[in-house]
């Protein structure tokens, strides 16, 4: 069995000391993993090893130096392509260039940094497939871009993110995604079938699990659980996966797990019965708003408004089993000829994100009547993602403060070729 060969460029080698322990560790002993770490410092040649220097065109914080990479990754290469056991360095250059000139093998360099592409468990899978990985644990303000351009001329580079958040190196980084990568590899999880249904390896997050006993402090194993029978089991972690994707990561979930939900909604016009669950809908969505832009109160408005703003719209609701999850009311505009207002386009917020505001908004559009020839809406001015949605819909902020404090409105003329028939 060949091991997959990895090598970490860095300035704090003792960092990567947890790569012996667990079942990383155990890999490495087992020999499915060949782990090479080398000190960037050891490809200095001032007394300092100095391995930064202050940006060009000014600014806060120092720039790691191009030439000792250049040297560190030679020396990777050299090694690696000769297979050999660590060496002093000497005569890396000329060996790496011979071995690029040769076309031999040389490793996938991956340098972590927030302005890479995220790293995901796909990612992970391709990156298991490879046989040598090398890794450019970068720190201060970052590595010279012409190191990049340099090593992507010897060798495959992928610039990776773990999220959208800036650490002090890439240390950190190499770990988490060394971890992700070498327990993909055969033989270093004991119980292969485990990977199968992890988070993410189908798009999907994990179903909750359960262990003995079966009651604790009051709360019970699911009775589909302890049942013994299998097709339920199953059935029940895939519902779970669903739900729990769709609460906390929506972003995951298939085009085609959406359509099922919106296809499952039951639509009704609302009544005074509403309200309750309309207000507490309606606090949901504002209340983002309001701690992003301290623009809406989500408590401004008690039961009493609510049913008179049923009364003055015609307000549309979407339950699935009797929970609201969506709604949108209309009418034509009190004080504009010939305008549709469209106000409340609301969708529970473990829902938002998948396209379900575009297309309340595509309904609340047909519901006007022949002779509407202007649509009109009202929105936070600070509100982002709300004007996104509305201007890629066609809607323009008109000029000025809207119809309410901290507030746009936007209008859109109504095409001929959207009147009914």
């Amino acid at each position: 069995m060949s091991s997959l060969r990895l090598d970490v460029v860095t300035i704090f080698p003792e960092y990567l000391s947890p790569l012996d322990l667990s079942l990383i560790g155990k890999a490495r002993r087992d020999g499915l993993l060949d782990l090479h770490v080398h000190d960037l410092r050891d490809f200095t040649h001032d007394r300092h090893r100095t391995v930064d220097d202050s940006p060009y065109g000014g600014g806060a914080g120092m720039v790691m130096k191009p030439g000792p990479w250049a040297e560190a990754l030679e020396h990777v290469v050299a090694q690696g392509s000769a297979g050999g056991a660590e060496g002093d360095g000497d005569g890396d250059g000329a060996a790496a260039a011979d071995s690029a000139a040769a076309g031999a093998r040389v490793p996938t360099l991956i340098v972590p940094g927030p302005g890479g592409e995220p790293f995901t468990q796909q990612i992970a899978r391709e990156l298991a497939d490879e046989a040598w990985l090398a890794f450019a644990c970068g720190r201060y303000e970052g590595i010279d871009e012409r190191v990049y351009e340099w090593a992507g001329e010897r060798m495959p580079v992928r610039v990776l993110s773990l999220g959208d958040y800036v650490l002090n190196g890439g240390e950190v980084a190499v770990l988490a995604m060394v971890e992700a990568v070498a327990r993909l590899l055969p033989g270093v999880i004991g119980n292969a079938e485990s990977l199968v249904e992890e988070s993410h390896e189908d798009g999907l997050l994990e179903y909750p699990v359960y262990t003995k006993p079966a009651e604790w402090d009051g709360r019970a194993v699911p009775d589909v659980l302890l049942g013994g029978n299998h097709r339920a089991i199953a059935e029940w972690r895939h519902e779970q996966r669903l739900q729990r994707t769709a609460e906390r990561r929506p972003d995951l979930l298939p085009p085609t797990a959406v359509s099922t939900v919106l296809a499952d909604l039951e639509e009704r016009v609302a009544t005074p019965a509403d309200a309750p669950d309309l207000q507490i809908l309606t606090r949901a969505c504002w209340a983002p708003e309001f701690a992003r832009y301290g623009m809406f109160s989500a408590g401004e408005e008690d039961l009493e408004t609510v049913r008179t703003g049923i009364q003055e719209w015609d307000t549309r609701v979407w339950r699935r089993d009797g929970q609201l999850l969506a709604s949108v009311r209309v009418r034509p505009h009190p004080t504009q000829e010939s305008t549709w207002q469209i106000g409340r386009l609301m969708v529970a917020p473990y829902l938002q994100g998948r396209g379900l505001g575009r297309e309340l908004l595509s309904y609340a559009e047909s519901l006007a009547p022949d002779d509407v020839r202007t649509l009109w809406l009202n929105t936070g001015a600070k509100s982002t993602e709300n004007l996104r949605l509305y201007k890629k819909a066609g809607y323009r902020v008109r000029p000025g403060e809207g119809e309410f404090p901290g507030t746009v409105d936007l209008t859109k003329r109504r095409s001929a070729a959207s009147l009914p028939a």
